[in-house]
C-alpha cells in the first residue's frame, strides 16, 4: 500500500470514527453539540444566545452557568413554549450529553426545534474546567 493510499484510509477512517463519536449514546439522531471550552468563548466574545439549564431545580438554585434559565427535564415537555425555536439556544445536563434522555432529544425533534445545541460534556465537565459559576439565588425570571 502506498503512504498516499494509507493515508487517505486513515483519514475516511478517522472521519468515519469522529462521525460516531460525536453522535454517541445518539445514533439514530442528529444531535448538534458544543464542547465546554468553545461555550466558554462564545460567553467570553458576547455571543447572545439562551442557555437552557436541564437539571433539577434544586441543583440550579445552587449553581450554574451566569445567564441560564432553568427547565428541568421533568418540565420539559410542558414548558417546552418558554423555549424559542429561532436564535441560538444551547441546553446542558448535570452529565455529559451522551447521558441526557433519548426522550429529550426526542421531543425537540417531533416539536421541530433545529436551533437546540447540547454542551457535551454537561455541567460537570464545566466545572471540571474550573469555569466560572453563577451561586446562590438566581435572579428574578431566570426561575
Amino acid at each position: 500500500m502506498t503512504a498516499a493510499r494509507l493515508v487517505a484510509f486513515l483519514t475516511l477512517w478517522l472521519l468515519a470514527f469522529c462521525r460516531m463519536i460525536a453522535n454517541a449514546g445518539h445514533e439514530n439522531r442528529d444531535v448538534t453539540t458544543i464542547a465546554a471550552d468553545r461555550l466558554k468563548l462564545l460567553i467570553d466574545s458576547g455571543e447572545k444566545f439562551i442557555l437552557i439549564d436541564l437539571r433539577p431545580a434544586q441543583e440550579f438554585q445552587l449553581k450554574r452557568l451566569a445567564g441560564s434559565r432553568s427547565i428541568p427535564v421533568t418540565e420539559l415537555e410542558k414548558r417546552l413554549g418558554e423555549i424559542p425555536k429561532s436564535g441560538r439556544v444551547v441546553v446542558y445536563a448535570a452529565e455529559p450529553s451522551n447521558d441526557i434522555p433519548d426522550s429529550v432529544f426526542q421531543l425537540f425533534e417531533d416539536e421541530r426545534y433545529k436551533n437546540i445545541t447540547v454542551m457535551l460534556e454537561g455541567f460537570q465537565g464545566w466545572e471540571k474546567r474550573k469555569f466560572p459559576v453563577e451561586t446562590g439565588r438566581p435572579p428574578s425570571g431566570m426561575r
